[in-house]
């Protein structure tokens, strides 16, 4: 049995992940932006799922996300559903959120970012408003930024699997009704990435489609890159990753 936290579970393609850990018998903890939020979860819950409340585009109840995860008990893997398409909180959902996560949460075996194909269009530009007072970047330069942080974290914690996944353009509310994509098999892959014992699962630093590994952009792997983003996240947060999981390592 495994123990997997879901970001942003309550709808879309987290529910759906967490509806089919559930039922493979995997211990889930669910998330939701607020108590009424959760509540649209609750059959999940009722099957055995935990639950945690807080919003992403805050930094300060993302802190409380953490610290709820980390007194249920210390996941197995993460996955790190949760994103927007625009607005204010674009960058502190989709970029800043999952880095302060992965520095605050126990360490777990697995991580798992969602990315999107259209990080491909990001821009490897720094330094940008992190506050989102301006609009200084797009939906496509935050998904390049958390695919990095997905590299990054593989090359820097190597005891750990970290990937970040396409899962397609699936009818979601965020991909709305008509999308073309195959929603089972926008879930899977991370399903698959959190616990299976295949040797591909197993594998780290990966961007992965539909349980293929793809070739990111190019900035992906740039190790330059990667330390420039870790070193922007650290000095707005105020949260070094290199330094919690270096504490983390037995």
């Amino acid at each position: 049995m495994t123990r997997i936290f879901i970001t942003g579970s309550s709808d879309g393609l987290g529910r759906a992940a967490a509806d089919v850990l559930l039922a493979g018998g995997h211990q889930v903890i669910v998330h939701a932006r607020s108590r009424a939020r959760l509540e649209t979860v609750r059959e999940l819950l009722d099957r055995g799922a935990s639950g945690v409340v807080g919003d992403l585009a805050d930094m300060a109840e993302v802190r409380d996300i953490a610290a709820q995860v980390n007194e249920i008990g210390a996941p197995d893997a993460v996955i790190h559903n949760a994103g927007v398409l625009n607005g204010p909180a674009l960058l502190t959902v989709n970029a800043v959120a999952p880095y302060l996560l992965t520095a605050l949460i126990h360490r777990p075996h697995r991580l798992i970012y969602i990315s999107s194909s259209m990080h491909m269009g990001g821009r490897a530009r720094l330094p940008v408003d992190w506050r989102g007072h301006r609009s200084t970047v797009s939906y496509s330069d935050t998904k390049l930024f958390v695919t990095t942080l997905a590299a990054a974290v593989a090359r820097i914690w190597p005891s750990v699997t970290s990937n970040s996944v396409d899962p397609g353009w699936v009818p979601t509310k965020m991909g709305g009704a008509s999308a073309p994509d195959d929603l089972r098999l926008g879930h899977l892959t991370q399903e698959w990435l959190a616990t299976s014992e295949d040797a591909d699962a197993r594998s780290t630093g990966g961007y992965w489609r539909h349980q293929r590994r793809l070739r990111p952009h190019p900035s992906v792997a740039d190790v330059r890159f990667q330390d420039d983003l870790l070193d922007v996240l650290c000095h707005h947060t105020g949260v070094a990753l290199k330094a919690a999981i270096a504490s983390s390592e037995p």
